[in-house]
């Protein structure tokens, strides 16, 4: 490895909190602070991704830049900014995992998203796998409130999904294992904000 991985411990409860961060905005930090009070974790690492494999990724700033924008907006010493995937060359989300699953075989990691990405979670490349790898805690999201059971990863894995009163425990459940997460709720984007911000200049 040509690279230290954020901190870590045996034993650990620590978030996976993937995105382009293009740019980062509330609702990011809004999730993030609910997971780390609903999922009791002791950090979350925001992966700032080279780019996502389904999007066009032509106003995508520079990792660089992302990663410092990024890290100026975190507050929280238990949020690690880090762009690990691109420093290990890694492209897709199950890739990423099992490298983490396999080096920090003692922590319990968790993947955390929005429920606007649930819906199309089944176009993510080997998205089982992502499931199968490592327990998700799904955010629920403007807009996506009524879309989640229609969702092709909550209808596959229906029989994995455990009640979200229980969530502080999810992070240890054996995989596959998944929970939706109510509560307050951002209307943010980094869409928005950068259309925003162009109509701005």
């Amino acid at each position: 490895m040509r690279f230290r991985l954020p901190p870590h411990a045996p034993g650990m409860r620590i978030g996976l909190f993937g995105g382009s961060f293009n740019p980062t905005h509330s609702g990011h930090l809004l999730v993030s602070d609910l997971a780390l009070k609903r999922l009791r974790l002791d950090r979350i690492w925001w992966l700032v991704s080279p780019g996502n494999p389904l999007k066009d990724n032509y106003s995508l700033a520079s990792v660089d830049q992302r990663l410092k924008q990024t890290q100026a907006c975190v507050r929280d010493p238990r949020i690690i900014v880090t762009d690990l995937e691109l420093r290990l060359g890694k492209r897709f989300t199950a890739d990423t995992l099992f490298f983490l699953k396999q080096h920090c075989p003692k922590v319990h990691f968790i993947w955390i998203m929005g429920a606007d990405n649930l819906i199309q979670f089944h176009l993510w490349q080997n998205w089982e796998r992502i499931v199968n790898l490592m327990p998700v805690a799904v955010f629920d999201r403007p807009g996506s409130t009524f879309k989640i059971s229609s969702a092709k990863m909550a209808q596959r894995f229906n029989y994995a999904r455990r009640p979200e009163i229980s969530s502080c425990n999810l992070v240890e459940n054996l995989p596959p294992a998944f929970t939706i997460i109510h509560g307050p709720r951002s209307n943010k984007s980094s869409t928005a904000v950068r259309a925003k911000l162009n109509y701005i200049k």
